[in-house]
């Protein structure tokens, strides 16, 4: 059964939390943006105002072993910070049952890296690249079956369990899905999962119209899935980014060197008939920013999309291309953004993607509801100091993704079940 944060009774209580604490660090294992502690301090604080005791896990990267430089010993000072309360440290996720037995009210515990473990993932490490398929397979059965010792291990030190890490709900993980099983009354989205959750339930089954989706990114090929659920939810679909050299290819355009996917450019003409079939608005690029080499200092021109030169690639949205897309942001009611339009590594390519941030917060202050997901999207409207001018600011990646594709994820699954 359900619970909720708001009215459940934590007194006296240990909760284990599921954050998603994978934060960026420097060489001298700063963190560089405390983003992800930030925004799931609300969770933590509200366990520990309650009257409970907060036992928080989480990976750091993606370690195949135990390796000091992926250690969430990095982050204990800052989490200490933004919790206000000093954290205890259990080096080993395993072996952390004094330290959780020990926790009074109003503490909290931060476990070792939960991938130190093969078992957090429940994939075999170590195999030989010649291992025989019966040698996999076993190796795939010893790793489930110790899978469940981890899973109860970890349940073992709290009453009630917590998800809050959006970030990895579309993995079923020991501690984002397997967990819950042991907590079948106790079990409970965070602040941060339910707004991530109520944010895409919003845009694809609740939202005022007109409603758009851009989607952006290098390839059709990671987003195809996306592209083809979209269809039967927004009522115009912006693509930009290097995946709309192969729709325009496959309108027969002439793309010169840029990045796209013949493989695909059946699905792509797909795509524009089931829109055109549907209503939907497909808006592509008229022109490109394109580029002679594949580079920051590359020479540079604004080309006809149709017809870019042999040697050069389209590298940025052009000015005509921002033009035609604000004019369908700025009539929507709804917008949903997933991925850059431009090589937004390269400064100089990074244009056509701030202001697509910038046209973001204009039709949000005009009254529209705006979601914005995915590394480069979050990054530009940082950038640009509008993470807090759109309507709301996703921590999913992959997880946004498949939420958009239509699919279960296995971290919210579990608590609802």
């Amino acid at each position: 059964m359900q619970q909720f944060i708001d009215s459940y009774d934590f007194t006296g209580k240990k909760a284990i939390v599921r954050v998603d604490f994978n934060v960026p660090l420097d060489e001298n294992f700063n963190i560089t943006d405390d983003t992800r502690i930030r925004r799931a301090m609300p969770t933590l604080k509200k366990v520990l105002s309650s009257g409970g005791a907060v036992i928080i896990m989480s990976h750091l990267g993606r370690p195949k072993k135990v390796d000091p430089k992926f250690s969430l010993k990095h982050i204990v000072g800052r989490v200490s910070e933004c919790l206000g309360v000093p954290v205890k440290f259990a080096d080993d996720c395993m072996k952390a049952d004094e330290l959780a037995a020990g926790l009074k009210p109003g503490e909290a515990l931060l476990l070792e890296n939960l991938r130190f473990y093969a078992e957090e993932e429940g994939k075999p490490r170590g195999l030989a690249e010649d291992a025989s398929e019966e040698e996999k397979a076993a190796a795939k059965k010893a790793v489930k079956e110790s899978q469940k010792e981890f899973t109860a291990k970890l349940a073992s030190y709290a009453d009630c369990y917590i998800n809050d890490a959006f970030g990895t709900a579309h993995r079923a993980h020991a501690s984002t899905a397997l967990i819950a099983k042991y907590f079948p009354n106790d079990k409970m989205f965070g602040y941060l999962m339910k707004a991530e959750t109520d944010a895409v339930d919003y845009v694809l089954k609740h939202a005022e119209r007109p409603l758009t989706a851009i989607i952006g990114g290098s390839k059709v090929s990671s987003k195809l899935a996306v592209l083809k659920n979209l269809l039967g939810v927004v009522d115009n679909l912006i693509i930009g980014g290097g995946m709309g050299y192969t729709f325009i290819k496959s309108q027969g355009g002439h793309i010169g060197d840029s990045l796209h996917e013949d493989e695909l450019i059946p699905d792509a003409r797909e795509i524009l008939r089931e829109a055109e079939k549907r209503g939907v608005r497909i808006v592509l690029s008229v022109a490109t920013k394109a580029g002679d080499s594949f580079t920051n200092d590359a020479n540079t021109q604004i080309v006809d999309i149709h017809n870019i030169p042999d040697g050069w690639e389209g590298m940025d949205a052009s000015p005509a291309s921002l033009a035609n897309w604000k004019k369908v942001i700025m009539a929507s009611k709804t917008i949903l953004w997933n991925g850059p339009v431009g090589v937004f590594e390269f400064p100089n390519f990074a244009h056509g993607t701030l202001e697509i941030a910038k046209d973001l917060a204009e039709a949000t202050a005009a009254g529209a509801y705006t979601l914005v997901g995915g590394g480069d999207s979050v990054a530009a409207v940082t950038q640009m100091g509008y993470a807090d001018k759109v309507s709301y600011v996703s921590t999913g990646g992959g997880a946004l993704l498949e939420a958009i594709e239509g699919k279960t994820l296995p971290g919210v699954a579990a608590i609802l079940e």
